[in-house]
């Protein structure tokens, strides 16, 4: 890895949920969520740094246990109402008080267990590219979308039903991982800084916003091979 390709992850992990009481601790595997996102976060070969944003003492023991280090979020950056890059760039203000920053970001989700080293990699790999500012992952998407008036997105009801395979490739986003050229994610505060790059994972595993979700990934986990 060349300092030019050095990446900071940073993965935010608010305490408050709804959905999930304390979800960013529940565990997959024996494994708090994030701590998952931690371990691949080190396991890429394209991070050299691993910090998570917190506003809890127990996510912020959990993420050092694992090997991370932790930036203290301000209670104002941790409400249901506070986007992802608010507290992106309050960590990134933090860390830049002690040194220059990696000229690459890259921003995981806790809520995505299966997330590998090797798709991270993928991910920031897009970066490498002149004129590409940011990435992220999707998945590909073969199903019929409409709309909620009854009008078809990507085919059109009234003419001849198109095979799955036929239709335009159309891709969904994993909301797992989003890499960013540091500079131009300060300068917009987006995690889309233009021009952006998705990249196409086959397997991203599922995400999880419902207990039920929380439960189909423990099962997964358990029943992926040793």
């Amino acid at each position: 890895m060349t300092a030019a390709a050095a990446a900071l992850a940073l993965i935010p992990a608010r305490g408050g949920s709804k959905g999930i009481p304390g979800k960013n601790l529940q565990e997959v595997e024996g494994v708090p969520l994030v701590g998952r996102s931690v371990q691949a976060a080190l396991a890429s070969t394209r991070v050299s740094r691993v910090v998570v944003s917190t506003d809890d003492d127990a996510i912020a023991a959990a993420a050092r246990s694992h090997g991370a280090e932790v930036v203290r979020r301000p209670e104002h950056l941790a409400g249901d109402t506070a986007s992802s890059e608010s507290a992106l760039l309050h960590a990134l203000e933090q860390l830049s008080t002690a040194g220059p920053l990696p000229p690459r970001l890259v921003f995981l989700q806790c809520t995505s267990p299966f997330t590998s080293g090797e798709q991270i990699d993928q991910v920031l790999a897009a970066l490498d590219a002149p004129a590409v500012n940011s990435s992220f992952a999707v998945a590909p998407w073969h199903g019929f979308l409409w709309r909620g008036d009854g009008r078809g997105i990507n085919h059109d009801p009234q003419q001849p039903r198109q095979r799955r395979q036929d239709l335009e490739p159309a891709y969904l986003e994993t909301g797992a991982i989003y890499a960013m050229d540091t500079a131009a994610f300060r300068a917009v505060g987006s995690r889309f800084c233009p021009p952006w790059q998705p990249v196409v994972l086959e397997h991203p595993g599922p995400e999880i916003d419902t207990p039920a979700d929380l439960a189909l990934c423990r099962a997964l986990a358990q029943a992926a091979p040793r």
